[in-house]
């Protein structure tokens, strides 16, 4: 987990065991957030209405930390099943893939001239987020864990964390003012961050490249 290049924060690199768990293949929806606010009468997320954000297989935007939990705890009303945000050491683990040492979930190669090769284009759209699974799947089979958007994960934030933290199953410190979100977003000039980037944001925020995807421990 972490890395010494980038930003001080991802270091040291060190070796994190946590236990099995599942993750959502993609970001939750646009669609699949729209049952849950029908279901709910929870207030939608600022951009819900505009349409550069509303396309159904697009990422929910706009979502703050504390209404990616609300989704979680309406899932598990719904369905009896513990769902939850992924940790930081979760969706890491979750991002890389099984690869060591990879740069990206993908591996190493350039994400710009995948872009090119894949796609046909020289960039995404520099106004909105594409569609879920328009990129490359990592090893795993997970889509859009770089390059689409910022995903709340469940710790709180804290630049030294990795000095202190603990070898399984890491949750983050106990408190603190921002939480951790990891994955590159679509408002960047370069939206691709590395597996081992971090980020974080107050959890009242609503920002148009933040969405989350959901995890639970493994039945």
């Amino acid at each position: 987990m972490g890395g010494e290049e980038g930003l001080p924060d991802a270091r040291p690199r060190h070796r994190v065991w946590v236990d099995a768990f599942e993750i959502g293949v993609t970001p939750v929806t646009t669609a699949e957030y729209a049952v849950f606010l029908d279901a709910t009468g929870h207030a939608p997320p600022p951009f819900w209405d505009d349409p550069l954000f509303h396309d159904p297989a697009q990422p929910v935007v706009g979502a703050s930390w504390f209404d990616a939990v609300a989704y979680c705890d309406w899932l598990i009303r719904a369905t009896g099943i513990s769902f939850r945000l992924p940790t930081e050491a979760e969706w890491e683990r979750a991002a890389r893939g099984g690869l060591e040492d990879q740069p990206y979930p993908w591996g190493d190669q350039d994400p710009n001239r995948l872009l090119r090769v894949i796609l046909g284009t020289e960039r995404l759209p520099a106004d909105r987020p594409t569609r879920v699974k328009e990129f490359l799947p990592n090893p795993f089979g997970l889509h859009d864990l770089s390059g689409l958007v910022h995903e709340w994960c469940y710790d709180w934030y804290d630049e030294e964390y990795y000095r202190v933290s603990p070898e399984r199953n890491p949750t983050g410190p106990a408190r603190g003012e921002r939480r951790v979100s990891r994955g590159g977003a679509w408002r960047h000039q370069n939206p691709w961050s590395r597996v081992a980037h971090r980020s974080s944001l107050p959890p009242h925020h609503h920002y148009s490249d933040y969405s989350f995807r959901v995890a639970r421990a493994a039945p």
